[in-house]
């Protein structure tokens, strides 16, 4: 069959888009960024798109084109720079559904529980809106509701579980007592690949038989990364509204992080529901990861992902200073230039590193823009030591002073570098 995935450079969607390819399928997916995935995945015919973008019936209309299923694997947790719920998950999908009516293919849509106290969240909320609009459309449909989703990766929630299992001497969890259903992500590739044979049509609940603690939860990763056993601190729910509010400005800044309002409200109330009689059998927790051993880049991974926006936000910092202490002595710090250009020349080239300096500090701040800034920080890093070197060697001898302090903010440039990339 010809088949259309959408989010199918995520975390589910990859591994959906995979084994309908070794099912035999003719697939192409739809991502953002495809780039990468074109090379990880080169059977895949892969297309560039916004859902966001995507909110009329025509914007879908060549995509559609001789499609027999349409995969939807998108989605989104919060509103931000880089994400429009409202768009995404549910304007995009109404737009989906009136212009499939013609083709009518099957459309199997990946949704989550919608009911509950966090219902009213945006997160759910689209979903939710895009769930009953499919039921209605009277098109041929799957609708999937996972619980939390384990796999050989990670991203979002399954990325953070991991980071609180890598937490040195003990684990400081909020919400350690709240239920948690998980299954494997190949249990999800499977019920997508039954739904393309034929076998599976209307709204099936997706979750192991057992029901652990998060506190269960995070002890099993830690075993899995060979860690040895740590008490579990929990934390009353007020000790972590610091990190939410942090983590909510930085979506607004374009950083997805798990740490988000949205997941602590969801959370708070656990990941579980009341499966019907429907649902199909899937893999517990501890069997998904028996299955996948950990490797050496697993426990790097965890012990790097709560350090990754410490190390964003630490570079920032350095920059923002670097560029606004030397406003507060102008004459001094243009002094270094004196002996080689005019007093003015040297005022004039020290406010211009300045706002290099605070304009680099701020621009890594923004997750679309923070590439490149850290490739900005590293050529200016470098033109400041060549420049320095060449000015003023003499500035090397000193232990503390700003050339050999340039140094380890380049290797904290370089790690922000490796460690930027979401998926």
């Amino acid at each position: 069959m010809n088949i259309l995935i959408l989010g199918a450079t995520g975390f589910i969607g990859s591994v959906v888009a995979a084994r309908l390819v070794s099912d035999g399928h003719a697939v192409t997916g739809l991502g953002r960024n495809p780039a990468r995935a074109r090379l990880k995945q080169p059977a895949i015919d892969w297309r560039q798109a916004d859902l966001s973008r995507m909110t009329k019936p025509e914007d879908w209309e060549n995509l559609l084109k001789d499609r027999h299923v349409v995969v939807n694997c998108a989605g989104a947790l919060q509103d931000g720079l880089s994400d429009d719920l409202a768009a995404t998950q549910a304007d995009a999908m109404l737009a989906l559904y009136a212009a499939a009516k013609r083709s009518r293919p099957l459309i199997v849509q990946i949704s989550a529980r919608t009911a509950g106290a966090a219902g009213d969240l945006p997160f759910l909320a689209t979903k939710r809106r895009a769930d009953e609009a499919l039921a209605a459309s009277g098109l041929p449909h799957l609708i999937l509701r996972p619980a939390l989703v384990l796999g050989r990766n990670a991203h979002g929630g399954s990325s953070l579980i991991r980071a609180l299992a890598a937490f040195p001497l003990a684990l400081p969890l909020t919400h350690a007592q709240s239920p948690i259903e998980a299954l494997s992500v190949d249990d999800v590739a499977e019920a997508v690949s039954q739904a393309v044979a034929g076998q599976l049509r209307g709204d099936i609940v997706l979750a192991a038989d057992e029901v652990l603690t998060l506190a269960d939860l995070v002890r099993l990763h830690r075993q899995w990364l060979g860690l040895p056993t740590a008490r579990v601190v929990s934390l009353a729910p007020w000790l972590a509204r610091a990190v939410t509010w942090f983590a909510d400005l930085a979506g607004l800044l374009g950083w997805r992080s798990p740490l988000r309002s949205t997941a602590m409200i969801v959370m708070s109330e656990g990941i579980k529901s009341a499966k019907a009689q429907s649902a199909l059998a899937a893999t517990s927790a501890a069997a998904t990861l028996a299955a996948n051993p950990s490797g050496v880049q697993d426990l790097w991974f965890a012990r790097l992902y709560l350090l990754k926006p410490l190390v964003i936000a630490g570079l920032s910092v350095f920059w923002l200073l670097s560029g606004l202490i030397p406003l507060l002595s102008m004459e001094r710090t243009s002094a270094h230039f004196l002996p080689f250009m005019s007093e003015a020349a040297a005022k004039a080239l020290t406010l211009a590193t300045c706002i290099v300096d605070v304009a680099l500090g701020a621009t890594v701040l923004v997750r679309p823009l923070a590439r490149r800034a850290l490739l900005g920080m590293l050529a200016v890093s470098l033109a400041y030591l060549a420049g320095g070197t060449l000015l003023e060697p003499a500035l090397w001898l000193d232990p503390l002073g700003p050339l050999v302090k340039v140094l380890p903010s380049i290797l904290l440039t370089l790690t922000a570098l490796a460690t930027l990339d979401e998926r």
